[in-house]
C-alpha cells in the first residue's frame, strides 16, 4: 500500500505539535513544583506527608480484636 506524501507530512506536523503540547505541559508542571516548594519553603509551612491526613480530627486509637463468645 503506498502511503501519498502529504499524508506522511500531515502525521508528522501533528507528531510534532503533539511532541511540543507534552513539552509545555512537562515545563509548566515543573515550574507549578518549583513555585509551590518555594512558597512553602517562604512561609516556613511543612508539605503533607502523602498517605497521612492532614485535617484536625484526631486518629484512630490501636484496634483490638473482639473477646470470643
Amino acid at each position: 500500500m503506498y502511503i501519498s506524501a502529504e499524508f506522511q507530512l500531515a502525521q508528522f506536523y501533528d507528531h510534532r505539535r503533539e511532541l511540543i503540547a507534552e513539552a509545555d505541559q512537562h515545563r509548566l508542571l515543573l515550574a507549578a513544583r518549583r513555585y509551590r516548594r518555594q512558597s512553602l519553603a517562604e512561609s516556613g509551612e511543612t508539605p503533607a506527608v502523602r498517605g497521612l491526613p492532614e485535617g484536625t480530627l484526631s486518629q484512630c486509637g490501636p484496634r483490638a480484636a473482639a473477646p470470643a463468645r
